[in-house]
């Protein structure tokens, strides 16, 4: 039946008791009408004059005849499908006269659909919570509120019309918290037809449960605090290897220099002062650079033999080392 069927039924009533054997005018309801598709609406013909003629309601649509007196009659029109325009017509004193009756059929909200994605969060992460209302018009006058037990989260009220029913969908995006894992979600649909002399439509959806997790740690922080630990343990080991590398460098450029000190005093120390005298003179010019590869190869094999090839005295000078 429709949410304003009650509508006809009181005009009914209403046509009862002024008319029943008054001359008066009687009550003829209002000419607009909000219909449920597919339901049926009551509609009351009634004359301006107490006598009339052919008083009639002309439609095409299936229509039963409840009741009638002199002056008015009550039908029952079904099945309204589309917007109607119905007519009611009768003869006063020779002269026809008509009433109309403009039927705008609407889709109320037969379902709400709630959903919440994800349905299990960490506390301190968004979730979304979706209504969704199958099949409505007029858009116009229809809101949709989000609550949280009796808390209202969200609300959004549709504006305009729509020639053909459409889903009405409404969407919230918000922070789960510990505490939400204690209450019940809903949607709640309201379509509000008073405007177009109709009434309130009024339907809830089931109550949906959030699950509420202790936050987990940070995936991302823990992935960027490794890095950070392998990057500075491959630079503590690049410092370590590089300082290893350097005193092994610089211990044996020390040895380097010992060997040759060393050859060099067994030179000298092996020189007879003539023989420094005589070759005094080679200071400024030195030995022959493959003479003195040689005499460093042969002190490194024995020093007998550096003493045999090594013949008179080198004396330092200028190409030593």
């Amino acid at each position: 039946m429709s949410p304003f069927g009650g509508w006809g039924m009181l005009t009914a009533f209403l046509v009862l008791l002024c008319c029943r054997g008054s001359g008066v005018k009687a009550f003829q309801g209002p000419e607009h009408l909000m219909v449920g598709s597919g339901e049926f609406q009551l509609i009351n013909c009634t004359a301006s004059c107490t006598d009339p003629k052919k008083l009639v309601l002309e439609t095409h649509l299936n229509k039963t005849l409840l009741e009638s007196q002199a002056q008015w009659k009550l039908f029952k029109v079904a099945n309204i499908s589309k917007d109607e325009k119905l007519l009611c017509s009768f003869t006063c004193g020779g002269r026809q006269e008509t009433k109309v009756f403009n039927i705008t059929v609407f889709y109320p909200p037969k379902q709400v659909l709630l959903t919440l994605w994800p349905t299990s969060v960490a506390a301190g992460t968004l979730f979304t919570i979706e209504c969704r209302v199958p099949a409505v018009a007029p858009l116009e006058g229809l809101t949709v509120t989000l609550l949280r037990g009796t808390e209202i989260l969200y609300n959004h009220t549709f504006v305009g019309t729509a020639p053909s029913p459409q889903d009405a969908m409404v969407s919230h995006n918000t922070t789960a918290h510990r505490e939400d894992g204690h209450h019940n979600f809903s949607c709640e649909a309201q379509m509000d037809l008073r405007s177009h002399g109709g009434g309130v439509v009024h339907r809830v959806s089931d109550p949906q449960r959030l699950e509420v997790k202790e936050p987990e740690p940070n995936t991302q922080m823990v992935i960027i605090i490794a890095v950070l630990i392998v990057l500075l343990l491959v630079f503590v080991t690049f410092v370590f290897l590089c300082f290893v590398f350097s005193q092994k460098w610089h211990r044996g450029r020390t040895e380097n220099s010992m060997d040759r000190g060393a050859w060099r005093a067994a030179v000298h120390g092996g020189c007879k002062e003539s023989d420094m005298t005589e070759h005094r003179h080679s200071e400024s010019e030195g030995p022959p650079a493959g003479q003195e590869r040689l005499l460093e190869q042969t002190w490194k094999e024995t020093p007998t033999k550096f003493a045999e090839k090594a013949g008179p005295c080198l004396l330092p000078g200028p190409w030593s080392r």
